[in-house]
């Protein structure tokens, strides 16, 4: 990379699985890290979460392995991270349910991220972390990919207001 085309941006795209934030990021201009392919291929992780059937990332592993990076970089884990902004992508819990069954999520999986979605505990972690003034929450719902990506650019361009706290799920319940 070119010093021209280094960026001076660190945004978090984070949310519950099945929001999309693979989806939209993978349509992003610049870099973007996609941190769960980073942890598996790196052996960023401590233990294999057998009822869960997922690894459990070593967070310090993860900052260390990526030092003073740049960009976007996206997962579910992204909110654990120092970023500038972090981007909170939300779905109905409906919606999310069906999507991650559709991807073969099992019925517990899916169900316990849909109540996840719903009580706003990636929303919850990033504020705490990160602050209400740096946390921007998309409603993917009903948007295509390519909105989502488009929301996200404008995060990253500073063209775009702080947001959380802006979407409710909690009807779900």
């Amino acid at each position: 990379m070119s010093d021209a085309d280094e960026v001076d941006y660190r945004v978090a795209v984070t949310g519950t699985p099945g929001t999309g934030k693979t989806s939209a990021t993978t349509l992003l201009d610049g870099p973007v890290i996609h941190l769960n392919e980073l942890i598996r291929e790196a052996g960023l992780w401590s233990e294999r979460d057998a009822d869960r059937d997922s690894l459990v990332a070593d967070l310090d592993a993860v900052r260390e392995s990526l030092g003073d990076w740049s960009g976007v970089v996206e997962s579910h884990l992204a909110h654990h991270l120092d970023a500038d902004r972090v981007v909170v992508l939300r779905c109905r819990p409906d919606v999310l349910e069906d999507r991650l069954r559709d991807r073969g999520a099992d019925e517990t999986k899916a169900t316990e991220n849909a109540e996840s979605e719903a009580l706003d505990v990636i929303l919850s972690e990033a504020v705490d972390r990160h602050g209400l003034e740096r946390v921007y929450e998309i409603d993917t719902t009903d948007r295509t990919p390519a909105d989502v990506a488009e929301a996200i650019e404008a995060v990253v361009a500073g063209d775009r207001e702080p947001s959380a706290g802006d979407v409710d799920f909690t009807d779900y319940l």
